[in-house]
């Protein structure tokens, strides 16, 4: 990870790229044994979750199909805002298809539980749910990710794809954003 230019901005060093792909290795070992002679749709949600799709989908031994969906609730604040907007949606038919939604963070969960019923209302024989982070003491949806990466504080993070205000997306680790940084813009 460069710090030089944002190593003012970052509090610590929560999760490091080393520890993200050892562990998307050993889910996608757990992907393969559940979904033995299936062909999964990977569902990418965009922008966060591109660090991961491209990491997990090579260390992936099976055949799969990918696609990407952009939803937002979020805007450039800290905070959810609940309302899902679809800002890019499938170009493939879920119908009759066993989906993995490919998530960077579960924060509140409320965007990924619509996002799980959106899904199943259009037909998926199934959605399971894969994610490298998740804040248990943000979660205020009913929903446990199938394949989970890390537990983490209940702190805005930043890096491997997570941004704030499409900023340090970049950053190979995943750190705790300073206070300082989003004070203002809250």
């Amino acid at each position: 990870m460069r710090y030089s230019d944002v190593a003012d901005q970052l509090d610590e060093v929560l999760v490091t790229e080393e520890q993200i792909r050892a562990r998307l290795d050993e889910l996608a070992r757990d992907v393969e044994r559940d979904y033995a002679g299936e062909i999964p749709l990977l569902v990418g949600v965009l922008k966060g979750a591109v660090m991961v799709m491209a990491d997990f989908a090579r260390a992936l031994h099976i055949p799969v199909m990918m696609d990407w969906m952009a939803v937002s609730s979020y805007g450039n604040t800290t905070q959810s805002s609940g309302v899902v907007r679809i800002l890019k949606d499938l170009d493939t038919d879920v119908a009759n298809r066993h989906v993995l939604i490919v998530e960077d963070i579960i924060d509140t969960g409320l965007t990924l539980t619509w996002l799980r019923e959106n899904l199943l209302s259009r037909g998926a024989t199934s959605v399971k749910i894969l994610t490298v982070l998740r804040k248990p003491d943000a979660v205020v949806a009913d929903i446990v990710p199938d394949y989970l990466g890390f537990d983490i504080p209940n702190k805005f993070v930043v890096g491997y794809g997570l941004d704030y205000a499409e900023r340090y997306r970049h950053l190979r680790d995943v750190a705790v954003l300073s206070p300082h940084v989003y004070a203002d813009g809250e």
